[in-house]
């Protein structure tokens, strides 16, 4: 092994291992990253390549495919034994590329071909580097909102949820209502349930409804309670008599009718109520929190809610940022990332973890979980599968160019599997890339 070896991994920049035989560029390469920020290592054969990961945590390597004294699929393998989400780029000439798809299924970031551009490269490095960062953070979906919080589904790094993670601390020190907005599956309860768990009020109940869930008449009498129906029945205490001294969280709270809103306004001006059907007012002491996936400030102005209510549920605000303005927050590898990442993400973090949750399930005790096991989950549905419409006059090359980037995109740019759907070969499906100078 020559260069200047593995050094202690630097913070924030990434440690790289090539592979190569000793001459005039491979030094250039080293140069090149060195002079890109990274650490860099060089091993000239298989057997220096397998120490060098030995002796140090290595995040990428660089090595080829089919070389002499460079078996390219051991240090590919050794690397990712080492390390499950190593970046491993490959490179292979013509004869090394009936390697490339053992490369692939292997593991490998990419197979690039011999010999390879160092824009390129770098460029394949990067990508591989940020998906290794994101790999870091995705699996933490159902992990606690942070130390501090320790509220377990709730978590995330990036900035936007950060900023949640800050509100919630401040307000669960305080008595205010809070209202909560966002679209569906971003994580409302939650955030109500990590501002109760931390306040003064966490040894007492945490009672929720949800307010679209129930028809207007049973809505008021399962919040506000009732009095007996009967002579000689009984009367029943609602949710927000079990919440006192604890926290009432309100779900949808935009779909309150107009009778429970002025109830509830009561609630939060003078901390009393009656029971439907009841005139004796019933003392109340718990903290208030809503939410709801709609623009509460748009229906106040069109009459279907009451400013003075909005007013004052609206004392603290908490906005959910969607999944897809978290791209940081989100984890695994190579075509299942690429796959998760072009996902829309309709349903949020809901719709997050259901997926990852039954993609789980789908590949059981393995410990790898690869793109065929994310497709069911993500798959559309049927009748409703992906088309690409082609004008009628586009030429043969134009459609089949088309044709072949749009299944490279529904493939997560899992290039075995895009073959497989194109019906043609790795190789032929590698020199049309090429040809049409598509991204890798």
């Amino acid at each position: 092994m020559g260069g200047d070896g593995v050094s202690p991994r630097m913070a924030g920049k990434a440690t790289i291992l090539v592979v190569e035989r000793a001459g005039a560029a491979t030094e250039a390469l080293l140069a090149l990253l060195r002079a890109r920020g990274h650490r860099v290592a060089w091993a000239r054969d298989a057997e220096g390549a397998f120490h060098a990961l030995d002796e140090a945590r290595v995040d990428a390597v660089v090595a080829p495919l089919g070389a002499a004294r460079i078996d390219g699929l051991a240090v590919l393998r050794h690397a990712r034994q080492r390390r499950p989400d190593a970046c491993v780029v490959l490179s292979a000439d013509a004869a090394g590329q009936r390697l490339a798809e053992a490369a692939l299924a292997a593991g490998a970031h990419d197979v690039l071909p011999r010999p390879v551009a160092r824009e390129r490269l770098l460029a394949v490095l990067e990508r591989g580097l940020t998906q290794q960062r994101l790999s870091a953070r995705l699996a933490e979906m159902e992990g606690r909102l942070d130390e501090n919080l320790s509220v377990a589904p709730f978590t995330g790094r990036s900035r936007a949820i950060a900023r949640v993670m800050e509100q919630v601390r401040h307000l669960a020190s305080t008595h205010v209502p809070v209202l909560i907005e966002g679209e569906a599956g971003t994580g409302k309860g939650l955030a109500a349930l990590a501002i109760h768990q931390h306040s003064p009020r966490r040894d007492a109940p945490f009672v929720s409804l949800d307010c679209g869930a129930l028809a207007e008449p049973l809505l008021e009498r399962e919040l506000f309670g009732h009095e007996a129906d009967t002579p000689g029945g009984s009367a029943h205490a609602g949710r927000l008599e079990l919440a006192d001294g604890g926290t009432m969280f309100l779900e949808d709270v935009d779909e309150l009718p107009s009778g429970a809103q002025a109830r509830l306004l009561r609630v939060l001006q003078d901390h009393a109520f009656e029971r439907v059907g009841g005139s004796e007012s019933h003392r109340i002491d718990a903290r208030l929190i809503a939410a709801t996936r709609h623009d509460l400030e748009a229906r106040a102005r069109a009459g279907r809610f009451r400013e003075d209510l909005l007013r004052r549920l609206g004392v603290a605000r908490i906005v959910m940022p969607p999944l897809r303005d978290r791209r940081e927050d989100r984890r695994v590898t190579r075509g299942v990332l690429d796959r998760l990442m072009s996902h829309a993400w309709p349903g949020n973090v809901r719709e997050l973890r259901d997926t990852i949750a039954s993609t789980v399930m789908v590949a059981r005790s393995r410990r790898v979980i690869e793109l065929a096991d994310l497709g069911r989950a993500l798959s559309p549905a049927e009748g409703e599968a992906e088309r690409l419409a082609i004008g009628v006059g586009t030429t043969v090359e134009d459609a089949e160019r088309q044709l072949i980037a749009a299944t490279l995109e529904y493939a997560g740019n899992d290039k075995p599997r895009a073959a497989a759907l194109l019906g043609i070969g790795l190789r032929t499906l590698y020199r049309k890339i090429k040809e049409y100078r598509l991204p890798h």
